[in-house]
């Protein structure tokens, strides 16, 4: 038995708390929490190990030490603290990214509202982190046209600004800030501004946007029509900002939403944040595990870890599996269907990606395209308001000359990138003339119901090459198939290069320099080329067909049979009759050698 359990073994209570070991330089090795400490340290020195780790952490031990607390709970929130603070050897590594920014509210007089990416303890209340740098920028742009508030790093004591020390700047021309500098706006009225700021970042929209329409009806009530107005404005600027949420369900409440994914000894976790029904922040952590955790201890960990940096106060858990909290006032609940499970299902599409990046990023720099070309499909994803991450992509193209030989083409990416080998050539069967809808409904109905029949996986999302006409026929052709809801269909227009989606009459409009859209012109262009290309191999040899079938004796088969065979007409004119003859009878071997003759005497 070791000498360090020996020495503290009669000390140790039978209650709540965490315990810390020692190696012999006094240095933390092991931090860990328990409902009854007696029994919990002895485990270690008791019992045989199988896993040598433990046993290799149990032989460093030199001394150890205790602290009893209240519950089970208090164990719980002290042992995180102390891992994340001291990091010891061998517990859960909690790998955090530092670059995440956070929206601060200054600690100070007329506080400034900013972002930062390194918080530091100065009072300061931060916010956050925002996994979305865009996302913190546009709530930072909805705070600064929606409330006035000061950009300018003075010392805005009472002292200075009774002394006349400032003097407004442009801000305040532009109404950007109300001058507090020169007592322009009383300290007050700022921080109700505030206030107001803080409720907008916790999700609490509903409220804010109350408070705002009760003092337009006063300002209203008391002929400030144009006081009035600017409220409104502001009204709608929130409300606008409110509709581009992720709108859950409005009766769901305040929820945390956490989702779970495993590579090796390393947990990924995301975190979705719905107040009021809608989503207001996400996040990611990645916890390596070091001992004998199980899944649900880390998870735990994860929980608590997420509540605290993005200062969660919701009552209910969304989980992927059980763990237990050791607090009585939070609900864990682990969701089969309905709302909450489809949000479960969002936290682990996002987690799922981010892995993906994570594990490109830690390849070599020779994989560095194929992290761009998932950034790619993901940005694509959003611009299509895809449900999932369009990794596998047809496009379809049709192509006529002047009625003649219709002929459709199919092309293939997959991870944003062609794969020819699945390219595929239609020709068109039943339409009869120049009817680009019938033939897209045609060769979109063929094309999939071979992939059902086949028990074939079918694309995310499936491009068109045309606008709405074309797009309406290849949706008809999938909702005959029954198949409209299993993947996304988008048409691409060449004019203006408008992205049409189903059932919206208004065209989407993506960045001209988006890589996303990059992506679709150059799918849409390799369409068309490989449709091109076989029409005029089509035409080529049905011109070849028609002046075989001029030969007395040779019909349609027979001139495809010719075609086939001997590729050219060069090769059909040099070839001998005993080659011929596998191919036709003498009375047409005669016809066609008769043929070339006079042909070639008119030509001199």
């Amino acid at each position: 038995m070791s000498t360090a359990y020996e020495k503290i073994q009669a000390n140790l209570p039978e209650l709540p708390g965490v315990y810390r070991f020692y190696n012999t330089q006094s240095k933390i090795i092991y931090i860990g929490k328990a409902k009854n400490l007696k029994k919990r340290v002895a485990s270690y020195f008791t019992k045989t190990h199988p896993l040598g780790k433990t046993r290799n952490m149990v032989a460093l031990i030199n001394h150890i030490e205790f602290t009893v607390v209240p519950t089970e709970k208090d164990a719980l929130l002290l042992e995180n603290t102390l891992i994340k603070e001291y990091q010891p050897r061998y517990n859960i590594l909690l790998k955090d990214d530092k670059s995440y920014p956070y929206l601060c509210i200054k600690n100070e007089r007329f506080p400034r509202v900013m972002m930062l990416r390194n918080p530091v303890k100065d009072g300061s209340e931060y916010i956050g982190p925002f996994a979305s740098i865009r996302q913190l920028k546009q709530l930072l742009e909805l705070i600064k046209a929606s409330f006035p508030l000061r950009t300018c790093s003075y010392n805005l004591s009472e002292q200075n600004i009774a002394q006349k020390k400032y003097k407004r700047c442009l801000e305040y021309h532009l109404g950007n800030c109300l001058a507090p500098c020169e007592d322009l706006q009383s300290e007050a009225d700022y921080m109700t501004n505030i206030a107001r700021v803080r409720s907008i970042l916790k999700g609490n929209l509903n409220e804010t946007i109350s408070e705002l329409k009760t003092e337009m009806q006063a300002a209203a009530q008391d002929f400030r029509y144009e006081h009035a107005e600017n409220i409104k404005q502001k009204i709608l600027l929130l409300e606008q900002y409110q509709a581009k949420s992720v709108v859950a369900n409005p009766n769901l409440g305040a929820l945390d939403i956490i989702a779970h994914a495993q590579n090796n000894d390393t947990s990924y976790f995301s975190y979705v944040k719905v107040v009021e029904g809608a989503v207001v922040n996400n996040g990611f952590l990645e916890i390596k595990s070091r001992m004998d955790e199980t899944p649900a201890e880390i998870l735990a960990f994860a929980i608590y870890e997420f509540r605290s940096r993005y200062a969660s106060n919701a009552t209910e858990i969304i989980v992927p599996f059980e763990t237990d909290l050791l607090d009585a006032q939070l609900s864990v609940h682990v969701p089969q269907r309905g709302d909450k499970k489809k949000l479960l299902d969002l936290a682990v599409k996002n987690l799922l990606l981010y892995r993906r990046q994570k594990m490109l990023k830690a390849q070599p720099q020779h994989n560095a395209p194929n992290l761009r070309k998932m950034e790619t499909l993901d940005q694509l994803k959003q611009d299509l308001r895809m449900p999932q991450l369009p990794l596998h992509i047809e496009c379809f193209d049709n192509s006529n000359f002047q009625g003649t030989n219709p002929v459709a083409s199919m092309v293939v990416f997959k991870n944003g990138q062609a794969a020819k080998k699945d390219y595929r050539h239609f020709n068109i069967k039943t339409v009869e003339g120049p009817n680009d809808f019938a033939s897209m409904h045609e060769v979109v109905f063929r094309r999939y119901k071979r992939l059902l029949e086949e028990k074939e996986p079918l694309p995310q999302l499936v491009l068109i090459d045309g606008g709405k006409g074309q797009l309406n026929a290849a949706l008809e052709a999938l909702q005959e198939l029954n198949i409209s809801s299993q993947l996304s269909v988008a048409g691409i227009a060449k004019r203006l290069e408008e992205i049409y989606v189903p059932n919206d009459p208004i065209p989407l409009y993506i960045n001209k320099k988006s890589s996303s859209l990059r992506l679709l012109q150059q799918i849409r262009n390799e369409a068309h080329r490989f449709a091109i290309t076989f029409h005029r191999h089509q035409r080529k040899r049905s011109t070849l067909q028609t002046e075989l079938t001029q030969i007395d004796g040779i019909g349609k088969v027979s001139a495809q049979k010719l075609l086939k065979t001997f590729k050219s007409i060069e090769n059909i004119k040099n070839a001998d009759e005993q080659a011929l003859a596998k191919v036709l009878n003498a009375r047409q071997i005669s016809a066609l050698k008769t043929y070339f003759s006079e042909k070639e005497k008119k030509q001199h």
